[in-house]
């Protein structure tokens, strides 16, 4: 069952080039479809600037739409009130890319995890202790550690800190945008072990948000490719990686570090990525794709299931794969 649905999402934001210049368009995230199951781990993969994260702030209520919908449990997400939106909020939580922006200097560990708490009524005043002791203990840190600030903790720490006030409130859906990239390499390793702990030990589901393509296929159950705030491409994670068929996704996979011992090498794109002002006619990746033919220019790919068979349950936006 799909705890999420987005459909049509769009965040247009307005830009001037100059002050006599007209009002142009900064398209962010332009109709953008995919759900969320229960349980399971949706990721968003794709260049910086291609609208991720404005995709991750949509969800969680954090900026308003310019159209399109986010359900969470079939209502409508923008639509929530009082106790609803409340409840919605308690539902799904975020673990934000910089540990250390994300925590208040000015609160103890004990005051971060117990803030929830107290806000969410999730058990008593006397039980904060207790409760504050066991979300430590579920993301690998010590009790002693209660009364300590962020700056006296390393970023893998205060990642796990951050995990940890995610879990207090017993979330369904926890949207982490890219949890890992502030971190050094071997703490990553740490803390997407805690992840996948939680993955397999709970219902959670995920919203994961990363540019590290190994880890994206390690912790994935599906994967949505963005480019120039469109989606591309969407397919279980192992069938993507496995047989790509959009060419921004295969020429994404092969950017990411890799021994090649067949001699494979890398594909290097021509050209820069189109302004999101001026997005191209036709297929936005036609401008650099090595693969475009006529109606590319013209025609904007629909989002659908490719006419090949072979290919059930996925989606890709490419008149390759689905002439016009």
């Amino acid at each position: 069952m799909a705890l999420i649905d987005v459909t049509d999402l769009q965040k247009y934001f307005p830009v001037r080039s100059g002050p006599s210049a007209k009002h142009g368009w900064l398209k962010a995230v332009d109709r953008v479809s995919f759900s969320i199951s229960e349980g399971k781990v949706c990721s968003l993969v794709g260049e910086s600037g291609c609208g991720k994260s404005t995709v991750a702030k949509l969800i969680l209520r954090l900026m308003k739409p310019t159209g399109g919908s986010v359900l969470f449990k079939a209502s409508n997400v923008y639509g929530l009130k009082g106790e609803d939106l409340k409840t919605f909020r308690k539902s799904v939580q975020i673990i934000f890319q910089d540990p250390f922006a994300s925590l208040n200097p000015r609160m103890t560990v004990f005051d971060t995890l117990s803030e929830p708490l107290k806000i969410h009524k999730i058990v008593a005043r006397s039980q904060f202790k207790d409760k504050v002791v066991s979300l430590l203990g579920s993301v690998g840190l010590q009790p002693d550690v209660m009364e300590r600030y962020p700056h006296e903790f390393s970023g893998g720490q205060r990642q796990r800190i951050c995990i940890a006030r995610a879990l207090a409130v017993s979330p369904e859906v926890i949207v982490a945008d890219e949890p890992l990239s502030a971190l050094d390499i071997s703490i990553q390793a740490q803390v997407l072990n805690i992840l996948q702990e939680l993955k397999k030990g709970s219902d959670i589901s995920f919203l994961f948000i990363s540019h590290d393509l190994r880890v994206v296929r390690y912790f994935s159950d599906e994967v949505a490719v963005m480019y120039l705030g469109k989606i591309v491409e969407y397919s279980m994670a192992d069938e993507l990686f496995d047989k790509p068929l959009h060419p921004y996704t295969v020429v994404l996979l092969s950017s990411a570090p890799k021994i090649r011992p067949d001699g494979q090498k890398r594909i290097v794109l021509g050209g820069d990525v189109p302004s999101p002002i001026e997005v191209p006619t036709g297929c936005p990746f036609h401008p650099r794709c090595p693969k475009r033919f006529e109606p590319c220019d013209r025609i904007v790919p629909k989002l659908e299931a490719p006419v090949e068979h072979g290919f059930s349950g996925r989606l890709v936006s490419c008149h390759l794969w689905n002439p016009y």
